[in-house]
């Protein structure tokens, strides 16, 4: 059964985060994790100055399925299966130490080994008392300590595989502080109440997965309550176009794992993060929404009791999540809100009307879309502005001028703008982002022109319909300095 479960498909990372639970649980402000590169004989420790155990606890707790997960358990705790300190060392060392004192009690110390299982023999329970020889040196900080426990992985069979080398062991470091980072990151950013981690002696900085407080941030939404369920909170984000943050920034905010696979909701339990990154199988057409570009600046955050395990279809691993049919409707509607900002975003790049703001007064949008059942079309408004004026004006020429804006409707190469927007990640430049202010300065007097001369409307009403109409609404300066050439 031990060597099984070995193959419940831990990583390093999320094995690390399972014991972390048990420190947090156990009261502990202080995790000290240590990875030692020495060959064959490498080893990871964790350090915690929790509450410690006793013998007894000690044993229980060295028990598979030491508790029911069906049991009612504190609102704090972070564990449900009994399993994790278990499964979760055996998932990468063969070796697992445990040693741990109680404030004014003497040290306990327990062993499993699976390598000398099979060789006890007449033992009902294979657990060995104190460390194995040679491994006491790295159980001494418990001694200079009130109380605490201390883990230990020898053996690291699955870590340290034919080729790995100390290159290895240091970019195994760096995935593992970055998982730390992100998994636990609202328990250690709250210096009065939080834990600190540390990893080989330096400390763990919380990785913010929704840039709270950034002044580009295009939506955030007030925190909401799941109706027909208790203690579920979700609070919808929308990050920043890239064009909007510095490149540390751009870094920073991608993640983990990247843009696209940290877009959607964000699971936790009593702030702990489960999931990053999923759309929990929501979709349209029961078709599931996938993660792609367009809605890559979308995050979500929900937040669920841990009483709630069960019905969330909360794994071992805690990395999966199922959303329960009753609060389906309340999750798809607020989560495809988030991504139509976010694809507006995207499209946009980040200058898109700001919430409550009003465009009716606009000038008409050059482009139109069409959609049928025989596709999506894109067509030139004739009635825009500038072109019913030119249009207009045309006289002998319209038929050309009508016959060319149809020759580009139906040249757009659609094709090559999704394959570079696909390739470079990122929409292309439009709405005059690269123009010199003379280039636009053209454009805007030819529609004031027309908005004037052709439209009939004043001075004043035509600077005050461009200033609403994108991309020109980002030159007020220019627009304000319009005047009539033309009488």
């Amino acid at each position: 059964m031990l060597e099984a479960l070995r193959g419940l498909g831990y990583a390093p990372a999320t094995a690390l985060a399972d014991l972390i639970d048990n420190s947090i649980a156990a009261n502990a402000r202080e995790v000290a994790i240590h990875l030692e590169w020495a060959a064959q004989d490498s080893w990871v420790r964790i350090i915690d100055n929790g509450d410690g155990m006793d013998d007894a606890a000690l044993e229980e707790g060295m028990r598979l399925g030491a508790r029911d997960p069906r049991a009612e358990r504190a609102v704090s705790d972070l564990g449900r299966f009994g399993l994790g300190l278990k499964t979760a060392s055996f998932s990468q060392a063969r070796r697992l130490t445990v040693a741990s004192r109680q404030k004014g009690g003497s040290i306990a110390c327990l062993r499993w080994d699976l390598d000398l299982i099979d060789q006890v023999s007449g033992a009902e329970w294979p657990l060995f008392e104190g460390p194995a020889s040679g491994s006491e040196p790295l159980l001494e900080p418990l001694a200079w300590m009130e109380h605490g426990t201390i883990v230990l992985w020898e053996r690291l069979d699955r870590i340290v595989t034919d080729g790995f080398t100390v290159t290895d062991m240091i970019e195994l470091a760096d995935r593992i502080e970055a998982h730390l980072a992100m998994t636990f990151h609202r328990l250690i950013e709250c210096r009065q109440t939080g834990v600190r981690l540390l990893l080989n002696g330096r400390e763990v900085k919380p990785w913010d997965p929704y840039l709270m407080g950034h002044p580009g941030k295009a939506f955030e939404s007030p925190e909401y309550r799941i109706l027909h369920t208790t203690g579920v909170m979700l609070q919808c984000h929308v990050l920043p176009h890239r064009d909007m943050l510095k490149p540390s920034e751009q870094v920073a905010a991608a993640g983990p794992g990247g843009w696209v696979q940290q877009e959607g909701f964000y699971v936790y339990r009593n702030r702990r993060l489960l999931l990053a990154g999923s759309w929990l199988g929501l979709g349209d057409g029961g078709r599931p929404w996938p993660r792609d570009e367009a809605h890559r600046l979308a995050r979500i955050r929900l937040d669920i009791p841990n009483s709630a395990d069960a019905e969330w279809k909360i794994n071992i691993l805690k990395s999966t999540a199922s959303a329960p049919v009753r609060l389906r409707s309340q999750l798809h509607r607020l989560a495809f809100e988030t991504r139509e900002v976010a694809r507006r975003v995207f499209a946009h790049r980040g200058h898109i009307q700001p919430a409550g703001e009003t465009r009716s007064n606009a000038v008409a949008e050059v482009w139109q879309v069409r959609r049928s059942a025989q596709g999506t079309s894109y067509r030139i408004n004739r009635d825009h502005v500038l072109v019913a004026s030119i249009l207009n004006r045309a006289g002998p020429l319209r038929s050309d001028i009508l016959a060319l804006l149809r020759l580009i409707e139906e040249t757009v190469p659609v094709q090559r703008i999704w394959l570079d927007t696909a390739e470079d990640k990122e929409t292309p430049r439009t709405g005059f982002s690269e123009a010199v202010e003379s280039e636009v300065m053209e454009t805007l007097s030819s529609m004031f022109e027309a908005l004037v001369m052709f439209r009939g409307l004043s001075p004043a009403e035509a600077r005050e319909r461009l200033g609403r109409t994108p991309p020109f609404d980002r030159h007020i300066n220019l627009i304000s300095a319009l005047e009539v050439k033309h009488t």
